[in-house]
């Protein structure tokens, strides 16, 4: 697929992320007014919910709420429907392209927002590579994959409570520590801060309780996806992780990108699953590849310009979204309207395609060298980590946009 022409000229832009063939969606505001519901292009935002009340959209109701759920909700012949039309309003040659002006914000000028109301937040452990460096650090390379890992997609459910959008501050946790040789915890700020950089999976239609879903089904629920960060603080996680896994050290923050990308978008970047040492179960078996080819980058500033630590691609996972959604329902667990999936940290095998800082370093072992003269094992207050993601098409390509967060220092304790 070529470009895809916009009257909109920044959208014809071959280095922008919100050509005519991305349009995500987004919850902005200006001038302090209300969050409203809106649709990128090029460096410009389209106002859906003044498009959708003026009945340019093709939906009646689904973007006047401030968030994008009522349309998720809806389900894909609403999206299909929605993003149909908004792809003719803003196509070269619309007849619509005077009404819309007025409805077109500058991107520069606006407050973003979360996009939605996220519901719960689960956090996989696709990665082998990822999977395979941190059990080696904890537990040894003999066991470095558990038994299960290459048949069952590993998880654990967050907190939704602590998902933010891009731009808010990150607090440095306090929680309980232990070294390895002290006979006794202490509690305080954590000194191993670390990213995980990930991709999200929002789920756009529910399922019931007591109702399995298949991967095809699965793949009809997901609404699309944003970058994700999921801030860990790896010595409470090495203190509290056995034998229930994380809790604390993953509960304070989870940041993920201002704009969600459609399934549809991505479609054309497709790609299937890197090959398995075995077959997975049939509920597992995914015929259609399920990845996509996004090419990732983790940069941090430590108070300057920003340097680019790692560059990797989702299409390292072993897991894709829609067997991580399928085997969550596998057992009966409803899925909800707003779930909120994360892939877990995505390394590639080069060694500056590793998605942490604990692997970057080797557990601290091997300090980041910061062409700032500066160096890092893990992240100090005032750091500022920046993700970015896009694919990349004939002559465009479909991007997120970034996703960051600053280190505050740790609050005071009551």
């Amino acid at each position: 697929m070529a470009l895809l022409p916009s009257w909109v000229a920044g959208a014809n832009d071959p280095q922008t992320d919100f050509p005519l063939n991305n349009l995500p969606y987004g919850v902005f505001s200006t001038n302090g007014g209300e969050p409203r519901c809106g649709v990128a292009i090029g460096d410009m935002i389209l106002d859906a919910k003044a498009a959708e009340a003026a009945g340019l959209t093709g939906t009646q109701g689904l973007c006047q709420n401030g968030v994008w759920n009522p349309l998720m909700a809806a389900g894909p012949t609403a999206w299909a429907r929605f993003r149909r039309s908004v792809t003719d309003l803003l196509a070269r040659g619309s007849p619509h392209a005077d009404a819309l002006r007025p409805m077109l914000h500058r991107a520069a000028d606006a407050q973003m927002h979360l996009p939605l109301q996220v519901a719960e937040f689960t956090d996989f452990y696709a990665s082998r590579q990822h999977a395979t460096n941190v059990g080696t650090m904890f537990r040894g390379a003999e066991n470095a994959l558990p038994p299960n890992w290459l048949d069952i997609p590993i998880g654990y459910n967050g907190r939704a409570s602590t998902v933010v959008v891009s731009g808010t501050p990150i607090h440095r946790p306090n929680g309980q520590t232990r070294t390895k040789d002290a006979p006794r915890p202490v509690f305080g700020p954590s000194s191993r801060l670390d990213i995980e950089l990930e991709i999200g999976t929002i789920i756009g239609t529910p399922s019931g309780m007591g109702q399995p879903v298949t991967i095809d089904q699965a793949r009809q629920m997901i609404f699309g996806h944003v970058l994700l960060n999921d801030w860990s603080a790896r010595d409470i996680q090495a203190w509290e992780y056995q034998p229930l896994g994380p809790f604390q050290a993953k509960a304070f923050a989870t940041s993920i990108s201002p704009w969600i990308v459609t399934t549809a978008a991505l479609a054309p970047f497709a790609v299937p699953a890197p090959p398995r040492d075995h077959d997975l179960l049939p509920y597992l078996s995914e015929a259609t590849p399920g990845l996509f080819d996004i090419d990732l980058s983790v940069a941090l500033s430590t108070g300057g310009d920003p340097q680019v630590i790692s560059r990797t691609n989702m299409r390292h996972l072993y897991y894709s979204p829609a067997q991580h959604l399928a085997h969550h329902a596998s057992s009966g667990c409803a899925m909800r309207t707003g779930d909120l999936l994360g892939t877990g940290t995505i390394s590639g095998d080069d060694p500056d395609s590793l998605g942490s800082l604990l692997e970057l370093t080797w557990g601290g072992e091997r300090p980041l060298e910061l062409a700032d003269g500066q160096t890092r094992r893990f992240l100090q207050d005032h750091d500022t980590v920046t993700l970015a993601g896009h694919a990349q098409g004939d002559g465009y390509r479909v991007g997120f946009g970034t996703c960051t967060g600053r280190i505050l220092p740790a609050p005071a304790f009551p």
